[in-house]
């Protein structure tokens, strides 16, 4: 996960993901409460974590990227709130323990499948019980569309495989199914998703 790629891939002026939160995410607004202690995961540029502040969560994003981290802070400054960003290799990070109230991992399919194993172990690790888990991903059939991720089947996600992977959870919504994406240049278009939320 090195961050250079991402510096490189963040580099221009554009938003490489755009600047408007993810459409899952925002769609689990009602199991959002102002004051709860959000991890955002791999938030790149800032745009889901700058959203969740902006719902009056107390919200740490972390990423690997430093050029991300300073495009996430201007981003925070536009929108006239304080993004708390750390730089960091997710594979080498102290997570902490029964932390959060809410994890948020969208599109973290850089993620090998032995590096997701270690990252799903951590999200459960750091959320308290009760905490919530939203994780939003790509199925292998993305790979048909080309509208964004990695193109590497076995980094994607199925039903069944998250439904194994979080049976410790109480998983409250997981569903596959495609929908037309527009997340700057790097998500966009028609694409095959799924969505889970799940309880500690």
């Amino acid at each position: 996960m090195a961050g250079n790629m991402w510096d490189e891939r963040y580099a221009g002026g554009e938003y490489f993901f755009g600047t408007k939160p993810n459409a899952f995410m925002v769609s689990q607004h009602h199991l959002l409460k102002p004051g709860m202690h959000c991890l955002a995961v791999a938030d790149g540029e800032g745009r889901n974590g700058v959203w969740l502040v902006q719902q009056s969560l107390k919200v740490l994003s972390v990423d690997s990227s430093a050029v991300a981290a300073s495009k996430a802070d201007t981003l925070a400054q536009q929108k006239g709130v304080k993004l708390d960003f750390e730089v960091a290799d997710l594979l080498n990070w102290q997570w902490g323990e029964n932390k959060y109230d809410v994890v948020v991992a969208i599109f973290i399919q850089f993620a090998t499948p032995d590096q997701r194993k270690q990252l799903f172990a951590n999200m459960k690790k750091c959320l308290k019980p009760g905490g919530l888990l939203l994780l939003q991903g790509y199925t292998p059939r993305q790979l048909e569309y080309r509208t964004g991720g990695p193109p590497v089947a076995e980094n994607m996600y199925t039903e069944p495989f998250l439904r194994q992977a979080f049976a410790d959870m109480e998983i409250m919504h997981l569903k596959e199914h495609d929908a037309e994406i527009n997340e700057g240049s790097g998500h966009h278009g028609m694409s095959a998703l799924i969505d889970l939320v799940a309880r500690k």
